[in-house]
């Protein structure tokens, strides 16, 4: 008797396959379109210089906590802590500025130094103690609400006239602070495909233990994300604080950067178990979410209704990137004949 082993593959596909960043953008593409429809609707034009600068301003604050968390989700980690970073980084900024020109560069740095030193902490707790990052995260941002609280019982500091030029200056429609978020994707975008750590980066996300036994060396990457990740909170903190001129202990919980941050970068195509997905991806996740607010802010539509429309198209997206991997898998079937 023999064995018969019959394998049947699937087609050959014609064509590229459309990668989940360019369905991120059809998306995205659709939404726009429906957004200047149900717009129009209202009596509004979406493509006013006026709604367009509204909108990529909404794209800035969450685009630079969103491009920090998709490096800490390509690690195969995740970073709760953002929200309390982004408050505490604007706190310490405008209370070292206190109003005075000549404190801008001092309250920077310190801010900046915090927020990296935070992410230093977070990445040696998930590489070194193999403390997995939502704990890790979730534990430092237990420790900086509570500091947040004891220390601060309201707004504080306030940031001189110069720098709040940074979140109120223009060049056409587009905000400053929206091309310097730019800025900073590119060279992460850089860092992640022209660098050897962005390599490892993936190779770690991807499978930790192959990435060990390859040579990589794991702990670097990791802890490179963190850093990373809580020193582009602080940036969005000193963001916050150039459109507010004071600093606020509540401002990133308030806006709940943590969750919209995780979901901007799972609705842009990066996996969450990490070692796939993409910064540009995220964009246009973060893209997808700014032109939703600003569609239903038009219409006026209830906060609650808000969240489940977010939440049905996190969940609608995941759905979709799920089939399509399951569809890519090679059908195999072993039939055992002649007994």
């Amino acid at each position: 008797m023999t064995a018969t082993t019959v394998r049947v593959r699937p087609p050959a596909r014609r064509g590229r396959t459309l990668t989940s960043t360019g369905i991120v953008f059809i998306v995205l593409a659709v939404v726009v379109v429906a957004g200047a429809v149900l717009t129009a609707t209202a009596g509004r034009n979406f493509f006013s210089p006026g709604n367009i600068s509204a909108i990529l301003t909404g794209t800035s604050i969450l685009g630079f906590i969103a491009i920090g968390q998709t490096l800490v989700i390509l690690a195969g980690s995740l970073d709760l802590s953002v929200p309390y970073v982004t408050s505490l980084t604007s706190l310490l900024a405008g209370v070292t500025m206190a109003g005075q020109v000549s404190n801008i560069l001092a309250g920077v740095v310190v801010a900046l130094a915090v927020a990296s030193l935070i992410g230093l902490v977070n990445g040696l707790v998930v590489a070194f103690l193999d403390v997995h990052g939502f704990i890790a995260t979730l534990g430092m941002g237990l420790v900086l609400s509570g500091y947040l609280a004891t220390n601060y019982q309201g707004t504080a500091g306030s940031a001189p006239r110069e720098f709040r030029l940074v979140g109120a200056t223009n060049i056409g429609p587009v905000p400053v602070s929206t091309l310097i978020m730019l800025g900073c994707a590119a060279l992460v975008i850089l860092l992640l495909r022209r660098t050897r750590i962005g390599h490892h980066l993936y190779a770690v996300g991807g499978n930790r233990e192959v990435a060990r036994m390859s040579g990589v060396r794991t702990q670097p990457p990791v802890v490179m994300a963190h850093v990373l990740c809580s020193f582009l909170a602080g940036v969005a903190g000193l963001l916050l604080l150039a459109r507010l001129s004071v600093g606020s202990p509540t401002i990133g919980s308030q806006g709940g950067y943590d969750l919209m941050s995780i979901a901007a970068v799972v609705l842009g195509g990066t996996v969450l178990a990490g070692g796939k997905g993409n910064v540009l991806g995220t964009l246009g996740g973060v893209a997808i979410f700014a032109v939703m607010d600003n569609v239903m802010s038009v219409l006026e539509v209830n906060p609650f209704l808000k969240d489940t429309v977010r939440g049905t198209v996190i969940v609608v997206a995941v759905a979709v990137y799920a089939r399509r991997t399951f569809e890519r898998r090679p059908a195999r079937f072993t039939a055992e004949a002649g007994r």
